[in-house]
């Protein structure tokens, strides 16, 4: 059974030690549970193909379905992405940090498990401050598909991540029951216009304040 381990950002001490048995398990391949905006997901090294293969094994997920990566800072995204393009910053400018999942041209090295084998990769700038605390410290970008088998409901606690998955993980990252509600808005901003491939938090309405949606 996976260890839950709480992180207190408030004790810098003692978050230092628990971001130091974090690092640990992703640099050995491993893979954590941990909150995001709305449930938790299961966080791995986006770079690092037999993690990526532990998660598509945990959730039973199909191998044609790629991952989200969530990142902490734009800068971050060089590292994921061939390029960005203007109207790309523009979304990115105007919801970001927030519940939209843009859809990205994934760099020449990244993973093809993790794109799928599209070629494509989605990425989130959350606004969750503890996910973003996470990945600050870690200072890494993150999978985060949710914590749970595909097909089967979300989790909004560590507690119901432990009951679920608690065998099949290397630890479980406790930062308080989710909130919860609609997952985010998943955008393809690799076709012109964009075209909008789930309608989440935000609205068909909301993204054409900014460009036209297919």
């Amino acid at each position: 059974m996976a260890e839950i381990l709480p992180i207190d950002f408030e004790n810098p001490e003692a978050s230092a030690r628990s971001i130091e048995n974090i690092q640990s398990v992703l640099n050995s391949g491993g893979v954590i549970a941990f909150p995001t905006d709305t449930f938790y997901g299961l966080g791995a090294d986006p770079f690092n193909p037999e993690s990526i293969a532990k998660i598509f094994r945990i959730k039973q997920r199909p191998a044609d379905k790629p991952l989200l990566v969530l990142i902490h800072s734009l800068d971050q995204l060089n590292s994921l992405t061939d390029k960005t393009t203007p109207p790309q910053k523009l979304l990115m400018n105007q919801f970001w940090p927030g519940p939209l999942t843009l859809i990205f041209k994934a760099a020449p090295d990244i993973s093809k498990a993790l794109t799928g084998g599209t070629g494509n990769l989605g990425v989130r700038l959350p606004a969750h401050l503890f996910t973003l605390q996470l990945l600050r410290a870690l200072n890494c970008p993150l999978t985060a598909p949710s914590a749970n088998l595909s097909g089967t409901g979300e989790l909004r606690t560590a507690e119901e991540v432990a009951s679920a998955l608690g065998d099949q993980l290397d630890l479980i990252v406790d930062g308080g029951p989710t909130a919860g509600g609609k997952s985010s808005t998943v955008l393809d901003t690799t076709t012109n216009p964009p075209t909008l491939l789930r309608e989440g938090a935000l609205s068909r309405g909301d993204l054409e304040l900014v460009t036209p949606v297919q």
